[in-house]
């Protein structure tokens, strides 16, 4: 008889409280539907602890994320983008797309090395813009391999980091182009991103379109359904601050990014806004 399979509903939602904190929670919904044929489910990943990921691995997300240097790329990069009017891309932007892009990857089966460098690659995709936003995945790429052989990462998984980096794409006109798992999970989940908590313009008056369209998101979340092989990002939006039609106006290019991405991943990519299915 065929083994039944859990089926692991996984999302990770921003959202906003009404005294205006931002919080990020992470919900799972599991069922047990009709099992897929063996041939098709990538290996079920083993229990992550600290132990085993140790193990796997030399170089670590939290060594990381905790590394002096990586945080001060970080946090100058974002104070860089702030100085030219762009939204927050500091260490909650980062830490947030590392933890769901090692999600997506988990939830479709990949083993824990694959998660833990695709985690990596979140923490550290956008280094770049401390050179500057127009190419920022190629220079941050460069910049992550010997902060990575510093720590000690071996050159396979330093050279799957760097593509996953390199390959994210841009809004210079900067494609992105998965180029293996890492490279996929880390573009939807950096797409996904998008919330009124990015938005850092006090003066709503002199928001421009990318301002307002942030603010106007009031949560965010990603849904990665496994059995169903599908990776939805479901949003709601305040329609008095900005339509749906501004919304894809100005991220069409990032929703289609994502679509090639999901399907890179063997999934098909749908948005829904305010409970309707757009895509």
């Amino acid at each position: 008889m065929a083994q039944m399979h859990t089926k692991t509903t996984v999302a990770e939602a921003t959202t906003q409280t009404p005294a205006g904190i931002t919080a990020t929670t992470i919900s799972v919904e599991q069922k047990k539907p009709l099992a897929p044929l063996a041939a098709t489910v990538p290996p079920t990943p083993k229990e992550t602890t600290p132990e085993t990921t140790a193990a796997a691995m030399p170089v670590t997300y939290q060594i990381v994320e905790h590394d002096a240097d990586v945080r001060k790329l970080i946090d100058h990069a974002n104070r860089n983008l702030g100085v030219v009017g762009y939204t927050e891309h500091g260490l909650r932007h980062v830490t947030l797309v590392a933890r769901i892009a090692r999600n997506v990857v988990r939830i479709l089966g990949y083993d824990e090395h694959t998660q833990e460098l695709t985690a990596i690659a979140g923490i550290l995709h956008d280094i770049g813009n401390v050179v500057n936003r127009r190419g920022h995945p190629n220079s941050g790429a460069v910049m992550s391999m010997p902060i990575l052989q510093r720590l000690g990462m071996p050159m396979d998984d330093i050279a799957i980091v760097m593509g996953a980096i390199g390959s994210h794409g841009d809004d210079g006109g900067g494609l992105a182009e998965p180029v293996h798992a890492v490279c996929a999970a880390l573009i939807v989940a950096d797409k996904s991103d998008v919330h009124r908590s990015r938005v850092r313009n006090p003066d709503a008056s002199t928001y421009d379109a990318h301002d307002r369209v942030n603010y106007a998101v009031v949560s965010s979340f990603l849904r990665v359904d496994a059995d169903e092989k599908t990776i939805t990002l479901e949003l709601t939006i305040d329609t008095a601050i900005s339509s749906v039609m501004d919304y894809f106006e100005i991220f069409l290019p990032r929703m289609l990014q994502s679509k090639r991405a999901t399907e890179f991943l063997g999934c098909r990519f749908h948005i829904e806004i305010n409970g309707n299915t757009i895509l």
